[in-house]
């Protein structure tokens, strides 16, 4: 078809728009403050990596505390992690910590509950209470730095009960949108029976006071029978109102037992057993933080998702405790 003057002028006229459109478009776009799904994606970490962290890398895993994120309003919570007993979050999320970071989540997490005998490494060892208030001081910290109002959890074994005492018992509660379990010791743990049986024959006492002189009490205080146990749970046995709680639990678990008592009650509660999502995984307690449906189901919780979710069945977690 030929061309005509007037075809021309509507093609330079259209070009000419179609340029300050695109313009306009870079402009906005590079004075737009940096979001957390900006940059390039980071590598998920294994087991190998897990080991190495744990003593080379306690204090930093890639994807967390990067102090100049900025949540977006697709993910307007920060999300803190914390790891479990004998553990740092350098090691414990490896995985998870790149994967939150890479879906847009400004991500921080710490360590806690060290003592001399963590020799810098072994976190969760410190009383359960103090450990708590350094939660507390964490997450004001990073609300700080977002200026969010409220965080997400996610916690292992430890990681997870801790933060229920500061919810219950220091109003932390109100500054938490969503909290993910993983096999929580929120309810303490009998050890498949024998802090029963410790009970029974009164030989808890001698087991606390060698706890205190080996720096290590906030691991006998998860003994189910234990008065901080007891405590935290004294005023009901209902999780607070406002948050939404999700705990994921495997039927293999050898830590934290019987697996059922981690089952949260309360409003806005997804008790999830794993093998009733993958009947095959078998993931032990250790296990959850490299399980991958298990972190299927903590973005879904995330993100408000379905309690209904079915996760995709590989990637299974050590078969470990």
């Amino acid at each position: 078809m030929p061309v005509t003057e007037s075809s021309s002028r509507k093609l330079r006229t259209g070009l000419a728009s179609a340029a300050v459109c695109a313009a306009t478009a870079l402009t906005f776009s590079s004075a737009a403050p940096a979001q957390a799904d900006e940059g390039p994606k980071l590598r998920e970490g294994g087991v190998a990596q897990a080991l190495w962290n744990y003593v080379s890398s306690p204090g930093a895993v890639p994807g967390a505390n990067d102090w100049s994120c900025k949540p977006s309003a697709a993910h307007p919570e920060p999300v803190v992690l914390l790891p479990g007993t004998f553990f740092n979050f350098g090691a414990n999320f490896v995985k998870t910590a790149p994967r939150l970071k890479n879906a847009g989540y400004c991500v921080y997490a710490m360590n806690y509950g060290f003592t001399s005998s963590s020799l810098g490494r072994a976190g969760g060892l410190g009383p359960n209470r103090e450990s708590a208030a350094q939660l507390d001081a964490f997450v004001d910290k990073v609300l700080a730095s977002t200026g969010t109002k409220k965080v997400n959890i996610i916690g292992h074994s430890l990681g997870g009960n801790v933060p229920m005492w500061w919810m219950k018992k220091m109003d932390g509660a109100r500054k938490v949108d969503k909290y993910v379990g993983w096999a929580p010791s929120s309810h303490g743990s009998n050890l498949d029976g024998i802090v029963d049986l410790g009970a029974k024959l009164n030989l808890m006492g001698f087991v606390n006071h060698l706890a205190d002189v080996g720096r290590f009490p906030g691991v006998v205080e998860q003994a189910s029978t234990s008065d901080y146990i007891r405590e935290m749970w004294a005023d009901g046995d209902t999780v607070p109102d406002g948050p939404r709680y999700t705990v994921v639990m495997t039927k293999y678990d050898a830590v934290v037992t019987p697996y059922a008592t981690q089952a949260l009650k309360g409003k806005d509660v997804d008790n999830v057993v794993l093998q009733d999502k993958c009947p095959t995984d078998r993931a032990g307690h250790m296990g959850l933080f490299n399980d991958d449906p298990t972190l299927q189901i903590t973005m879904n919780a995330l993100a408000g998702g379905p309690a209904d979710f079915k996760p995709v069945c590989r990637g299974f977690g050590l078969q470990l405790l």
